[in-house]
């Protein structure tokens, strides 16, 4: 299943984000791609208001995993930029945070492929600059509920 959305300002690209947040359920998987300043975060954030987490969303690019847990589901916000080897993610225990109860938001997971598991959904931001400098499009491919 694939659902597309146009996204015209940052407000609409968190707004997208905060509707997905709502529906997302324990043990969901996201792969969030897109270019360096695509929205990638701004998308975080409004994934993370509709968990209900109100405390500040900032991009995990320096310590890989961010951890909220006030929401109605713990998030758990990757950015595997960083990782120069996938056995890091064993150090850091990701199958706790996979196969667990919370939901998580992983940027650049192509450089971990090998561990992600089938059913993850991903999320991918795109600009289109003949539609103008804010334009979005936005892609959600797998299993979301309408």
């Amino acid at each position: 299943m694939s659902m597309n959305f146009e996204s015209l300002s940052e407000q609409d690209t968190f707004e997208i984000g905060r509707l997905l947040g709502e529906k997302t359920k324990p043990g969901d998987i996201f792969l969030l791609e897109g270019d360096l300043g695509v929205g990638k975060t701004v998308f975080a954030k409004g994934f993370a208001v509709g968990l209900g987490i109100t405390e500040p969303i900032t991009s995990p690019t320096f310590t890989i995993i961010q951890e909220y847990e006030e929401g109605r589901l713990p998030l758990y916000h990757f950015d595997v930029y960083r990782i120069a080897d996938v056995e890091e993610m064993y150090e850091l225990g990701y199958e706790g945070y996979f196969f667990g109860n919370g939901v998580c938001l992983i940027e650049w997971a192509s450089l971990i492929q090998e561990i992600l598991p089938e059913d993850c959904r991903r999320i991918v931001i795109e600009k289109d600059l003949e539609r103008g400098f804010d334009f979005r499009r936005i892609s959600v491919e797998g299993e979301c509920e309408q």
